[in-house]
């Protein structure tokens, strides 16, 4: 296993691949990736015995943050969008195709006319996959992305389940939180939403945002 150090350049040129971004990752970044390989076998993420054995790690707007890469490793895509949405507020996960066109000016070399999904406020809203598709339908439609949001209801009341249809939403908006910005306290420790286990061994703590 490996954590490389990496530059927001280095991300803009990632084009086509896929992966997890944790922000906020104070302590040892070893712990990181011990503790989520553990916690993502756990709750069934990860699957076939796969494991994340590389890590990136890189600063941006004075934050710590790291990236899983998709490469090498097999996991079920659906229960990693709810459990990136349900701990959004302690890691402020993110996808790496959202993060770059959104945080950094987008990927070097990609079309600049391209359109660039909406920000949406689903993380802290009612769960019902109707209200959500009702909320992400809204935004698209004053983002003058009528035909898409057509598209992606149609595709979301043809999913066979509620995590396939949250998928579907996060290809046509930018899942956020609602709130401008976070607070600190928010920031919880990686052992606070990790499976109860009786070892003791140790969890890497959050850095606070800034």
């Amino acid at each position: 296993m490996s954590i490389n150090t990496i530059t927001t350049e280095d991300l803009r040129r990632m084009d086509g691949k896929e992966g997890l971004i944790l922000q906020g990752c104070g302590g040892d970044l070893q712990e990181w990736l011990d503790g989520i390989n553990e916690m993502f076998t756990e709750a069934g993420l990860l699957k076939n015995g796969t494991k994340f054995e590389d890590i990136s790690v890189f600063e941006h707007d004075d934050m710590t943050c790291l990236l899983y890469s998709f490469e090498g490793v097999e996991l079920e895509m659906g229960k990693l969008a709810m459990w990136r949405l349900q701990t959004h507020d302690t890691f402020g996960g993110t996808w790496l195709s959202d993060y770059v066109p959104n945080r950094l000016g987008g990927f070097i070399g990609e079309p600049a006319q391209e359109a660039e999904k909406p920000d949406c406020a689903l993380i802290g809203q009612d769960g019902n996959i109707f209200n959500l598709v009702g909320i992400a339908a809204r935004t698209l439609r004053r983002s003058g992305m009528s035909d898409q949001a057509k598209e992606m209801s149609d595709r979301v009341f043809a999913s066979s389940s509620y995590s396939e249809a949250l998928c579907i939403i996060g290809e046509y908006v930018n899942i956020t939180s609602g709130e401008e910005e976070r607070k600190p306290s928010l920031r919880q420790q990686l052992k606070e939403t990790a499976p109860e286990k009786p070892s003791g061994k140790a969890r890497p703590e959050k850095q606070q945002e800034r």
